[in-house]
């Protein structure tokens, strides 16, 4: 049988608490990438996410991004690689901190937004979120397969988990379409279940211009802050349901 991961950005708001939206995201998600800190949420709201996603059975993972609350860390910052490495370390920190107070486990991290697509490209720093990874120990890296991330990390030893973007337009070398581009945002439902379908059974996806890529996922995600994340991930799980899809979190 299939299996596959679908993953959510969450816990990415000023509480209190756990969001509506994040609430039913977390009953949808098999692993949430919950903000810590940095780039959006806070202490209370990074608590009350990890313990709700600890009851609903989902794996958790940080989500560290640039410390750009005002940017939501989608803005190219140009930090150095010891401040990237300094950034992730102490928000991972954080969040391992978090999830022993809720009796929860870290098992993952997957960096975000304008940090998450400097990785892909820009070895050194990608090299400093895998070390900051690796310090933290025995932590699976989810990220874009073929990046610079997946080439540090198998060079330090790091395990990775290659992801897809169900809801991101992809360019012809396997990249992101910049958000602010044509394409960079899928905002029709069946069409994006459709394209999630076809990258968990074939292997492959249309990009913006050029030849299909290939691409064999271990998980899939959907932006928790799309304006059509909770309709678009009810539709993939009950696609994937249909067609005898199991899901299972990637990570150990």
């Amino acid at each position: 049988m299939t299996t596959v991961d679908l993953n959510a950005d969450l816990g990415e708001w000023d509480g209190p608490g756990v969001s509506p939206v994040d609430a039913r995201l977390l009953s949808l998600a098999t692993s949430a990438n919950i903000a810590c800190g940095g780039h959006a949420g806070t202490a209370d709201v990074m608590f009350a996410t990890v313990s709700m996603a600890q009851e609903c059975g989902v794996a958790i993972g940080a989500h560290p991004g640039y410390a750009d609350r005002e940017g939501f860390g989608r803005r190219e910052l140009d930090l150095s690689p010891a401040e990237i490495g300094r950034q992730v370390s102490d928000q991972i920190a954080a969040m391992a901190a978090c999830c022993r107070k809720a009796g929860a486990r870290l098992r993952y991290v997957k960096p975000h937004g304008a940090l998450y697509n400097r990785a892909v490209r820009d070895a050194e720093a990608a090299r400093a979120v895998v070390d900051a990874v690796k310090a933290a120990g025995r932590l699976v890296l989810l990220c874009l397969p073929g990046s610079q991330m997946e080439t540090q990390a198998a060079r330090a030893g790091v395990p990775t988990a290659a992801e897809a973007f169900v809801d991101r337009g992809y360019r012809a070398d396997g990249s992101l379409v910049p958000r602010g581009e044509p394409g960079a945002l899928i905002e029709d439902v069946p069409a994006a279940v459709e394209r999630a379908l076809r990258l968990v059974t074939l292997h492959r996806l249309a990009p913006r211009e050029g030849a299909e890529l290939t691409i064999r996922p271990d998980s899939l995600c959907v932006h928790g802050d799309g304006a059509q994340a909770v309709p678009l991930l009810e539709a993939v799980r009950a696609r994937f349901t249909r067609a005898g899809i199991r899901l299972a979190p990637f990570a150990p």
